[in-house]
């Protein structure tokens, strides 16, 4: 099929890069622009655009393409059977909708109708579940809610966090996008619509980072995995934006106010009571520091027993 294809990050790549290897005519990518990365911060392309110039398929940029008439016509002149949509990170316009012959198709990383929105993979490991997956549907105008094609499940393991699920996730989207647009040629795709019953993953603000020691340990681990490793979980030490990048719960229960250090060891470890028990700090970081582990970091640090992680 003739095929435009909207992505950004290198989730979208693993799509592209498996519709491209099934033979299908990619006639052009759209993408974000270029934004400044590194201490040099300079303009670097996005994943999708890289992956399009090695395979010299012309690549378009827009910051906003609803109400971009250029680029909307561009798009219908191209005539593509399908436009393919994988975190592009803008809702498409009615214009564009309306334009292939088979719709757009968009590839999710969760099991509609659960966790529409930015950010489903953070959201699924943060509120506890126990399995998630992709969903491949027809878009339409609102956020996520088309009609399904296919989905395939994926179990949450328990030492998964953000990026571990979203290499699994990636894999599976690229391979259900291939399965979705072969059923939709031969005119064999479903169509399922969803339910009422939805949730929604609103994008990851700063605020949701910071770790409420009042909660349950179970509830501060999956939102230290879900933010690991961006942009990550943080408390307080004396002041300074500390982030913890993973922690183990302990089969321990302290009476101390949440937040406080039961232990401090170099050579055994950092402790810190939460609402229903303990949880044992494993990776840590401090202000213009590295990631450590933390009997490395209390080699260094003095982090002292009994203090209130904020």
């Amino acid at each position: 099929m003739n095929i435009v294809f909207m992505g950004t990050p290198d989730f979208a790549v693993e799509s592209l890069s498996k519709i491209y290897d099934a033979g299908h005519e990619i006639l052009a990518v759209v993408s974000q622009p270029d934004r400044p990365s590194g201490r040099g911060m300079q303009l670097k392309p996005t994943p999708v655009k890289e992956f399009a110039i090695s395979k010299n398929i012309p690549v378009y940029q827009v910051e906003k393409i609803r109400k971009n008439v250029e680029m909307i016509d561009t798009i219908r002149k191209l005539k593509p059977d399908v436009i393919v949509v994988v975190a592009f990170g803008q809702i498409l316009p009615k214009e564009i909708l309306e334009i292939p012959k088979y719709g757009c198709i968009n590839v999710h990383g969760s099991l509609l109708p659960k966790y529409r929105g930015a950010a489903p993979i953070q959201w699924a490991i943060i509120n506890g579940e126990e399995y998630t997956g992709i969903t491949t549907m027809y878009m339409d105008v609102g956020m996520d809610t088309g009609d399904m094609i296919l989905k395939e499940e994926v179990r949450i393991e328990e030492d998964d966090n953000f990026g571990t699920l979203y290499e699994k996730l990636k894999n599976i989207g690229g391979k259900l996008i291939v399965e979705t647009l072969e059923k939709i040629a031969d005119g064999l795709a479903p169509r399922q619509k969803q339910s009422e019953d939805y949730t929604i993953a609103p994008m990851i603000t700063k605020e949701i980072g910071k770790i409420d020691w009042s909660k349950s340990s179970t509830e501060i681990r999956n939102l230290i995995r879900g933010l690991n490793p961006m942009p990550g979980a943080y408390t307080f030490i004396d002041g300074q934006m500390v982030k913890i990048w993973n922690v183990d719960k302990l089969d321990k229960i302290v009476n101390e106010t949440p937040g406080t250090v039961v232990l401090s060891d170099s050579k055994v470890g950092l402790q810190v009571a939460t609402g229903d028990g303990v949880l044992a700090i494993t990776e840590i970081q401090f202000p213009n520091a590295r990631r450590m582990q933390i009997l490395d970091c209390l080699r260094g640090k003095n982090i002292c027993k009994g203090i209130i992680l904020e």
